[in-house]
């Protein structure tokens, strides 16, 4: 497939190119806030709102200082001002997350929103919720089974299967993640990936591809392009790290540093 990235405008400002919301990081996982954040900028979108806990907050900015942060008690004031929602990268699954995530689900009927992680997992107890009519889910493979609530094995046999089923259960772009990751529209069409290696099998690395597919979104990629072209890149960026670092030696935030590179290939 010939992607293309995003055009970029000579005469723009960093309001042209989209404002991501990112509802992330708990007291104990605040690297995937970090890394799902940074992963949307570097991918091209104006601004990153960083609505997470106090604790999350003080250890990012410690690391960074290109992210906005916004406490979650200020969470309808940002979800006004949205152009994309990306939520659940470590967020947990206390009963202080899920009342965030039914919140914000109800608040958010009509911002493209991006769910992984701790979201997939809130999202699959949950009986019934609202959800925003632009939406991509991106599981692996046992956050596929616990949606679908079936067994690990069922969505192993068949994962374009169970990418369709998860598509057609929640109305969304489904991103099942794995060694050929498989994306599957609303309309149940696939592709499936062909980039990437065993670099990616290591933790913090969906978080860098949620962020970029948030990113992507962010600059008006509709849905399911976003999701395609964000898989690519992502697996791309693999690709890259492993002919410098080795298979063995890629960290996640090591994948933020090759999205110009995999950028590059596309212009």
């Amino acid at each position: 497939m010939d992607f293309k990235m995003p055009v970029r405008q000579e005469f723009s400002h960093k309001g042209s190119y989209g404002r991501v919301l990112n509802i992330a990081g708990s007291d104990y996982m605040p690297g995937a806030a970090l890394l799902s954040s940074l992963a949307s900028l570097k991918i091209g979108c104006g601004y990153v709102f960083l609505c997470t806990t106090e604790r999350v907050i003080d250890a990012v900015a410690a690391q960074t200082q290109n992210i906005v942060f916004a406490p979650v008690a200020d969470l309808e004031n940002q979800l006004k001002n949205a152009d994309v929602l990306s939520i659940g990268c470590g967020l947990s699954t206390h009963q202080a997350a899920v009342s965030l995530f039914i919140k914000t689900m109800e608040l958010a009927p009509d911002v493209p929103t991006v769910i992984d992680a701790d979201g997939l997992n809130i999202l699959s107890k949950l009986e019934s919720t609202f959800l925003p009519s632009h939406l991509i889910l991106t599981p692996h493979p046992k956050e596929a089974a616990r949606l679908l609530h079936v067994d690990l094995d069922v969505v192993l046999a068949d994962m374009e299967k169970a990418a369709k089923e998860i598509s057609n259960k929640y109305n969304c772009v489904t991103v099942l993640k794995s060694h050929n990751t498989i994306v599957c529209s609303k309309d149940l069409e696939i592709y499936v990936n062909n980039t990437g290696n065993s670099a990616l099998a290591k933790a913090g690395s969906g978080d860098v591809l949620t962020g970029m597919i948030a990113g992507l979104l962010a600059q008006k990629c509709e849905a399911f392009y976003a999701a395609r072209l964000g898989v690519y890149l992502h697996g791309l960026c693999g690709d890259l790290a492993k002919n410098d670092l080795t298979e063995y030696g890629v960290f996640a935030h090591d994948l933020i540093r090759y999205i110009p590179g995999s950028i590059k290939t596309l212009l």
